[in-house]
């Protein structure tokens, strides 16, 4: 248990979706936290910070992913460069020079199906197996602050989430709100982070001072047209969708987009009733539909 004079520090708890709702979570739990509005980059704000309040731990959901996609970020590369890479290891440093443990939240959108890992083959990709997609500056700039922090091992806890999934779908961050809005979608089974899931073992790992990197996805995978097709059954009957290749999608975008399995045996062995993926998104469907 942790105890009710030590703080967690949300880095991106103000405005980021993500980082709202491990607030919310931190408040039903009891755990006292903090919400940062230093920026990342601005090193002398964060070690005050830090010097200030004395966190039990760190945990960062700040960072740049584009709006209203990644596509943003190959327009603004250096924007991205200074949040994602320059902000997010300066405030791992800091909490190193601190001795500070922090939870990093990162991306799975660095690997894409090769020959090793083909698709529906349920090989999956662990967690040390070298990046093999390069398409997207975003996850590019995520492969970069992943390659240094394995030298923070010390105080650092990595979690890569994936196409993050919410039971709320008036919120344009779920992926599910996402895709019922593309006109086209193309049918590729892919790993997906269920945040109602995923983020209170965030939090567990935390207070646990837990180290590592972790793929922080659901177990199996699902395509875009099972998800779409599960909306229709249990939410609205009168959706309906098209598909288009691979292909087809890379002219209508500045990027590329990462399609993988991301093997999840590590989490589970910390966590094994984590649900399969299918089974939790269907579980969302029937609870709105209540």
């Amino acid at each position: 248990m942790i105890n009710q004079d030590q703080i967690i520090i949300i880095y991106g708890g103000k405005t980021g979706w993500i980082g709202q709702k491990i607030v919310e979570l931190l408040k039903v739990k009891g755990v006292q936290y903090y919400i940062s509005e230093c920026r990342l980059e601005n090193r002398e704000s964060i070690l005050k910070e830090l010097d200030e309040i004395k966190p039990l731990s760190v945990i960062n959901c700040a960072g740049v992913t584009g709006r209203p996609n990644v596509d943003w970020c190959e327009d603004n590369k250096q924007e991205t460069i200074r949040s994602n890479v320059i902000g997010t290891l300066n405030l791992i440093d800091c909490c190193y020079l601190r001795s500070i443990h922090i939870t990093n939240f990162a991306t799975g959108c660095i690997y894409k199906y090769d020959e090793k890992h083909p698709m529906n083959s349920g090989i999956g990709f662990k967690e040390d197996e070298e990046f093999n997609y390069f398409d997207s500056h975003y996850s590019v700039t995520k492969q970069m602050v992943e390659t240094l922090t394995k030298h923070y091992e010390n105080n650092t806890l990595t979690l890569r989430l994936r196409m993050p999934i919410s039971e709320n779908l008036n919120e344009p961050r779920n992926f599910i709100t996402k895709i019922t809005k593309y006109e086209k979608v193309v049918n590729i089974p892919n790993s997906c982070s269920v945040l109602p899931d995923l983020l209170p073992i965030a939090i567990d790992m935390t207070i646990k001072q837990i180290k590592g990197v972790f793929n922080f996805v659901n177990p199996g995978v699902i395509s875009h047209n099972q998800i779409l097709d599960l909306y229709i059954q249990h939410v609205n009957q009168t959706f309906k969708y098209q598909n288009f290749t691979e292909e087809e999608q890379s002219k209508i975008l500045k990027c590329g987009r990462s399609n993988n399995h991301l093997d999840t045996s590590k989490l589970e062995s910390l966590y094994p009733l984590i649900p399969n993926i299918k089974n939790s998104i269907e579980n969302i469907f029937l609870n709105l539909k209540k």
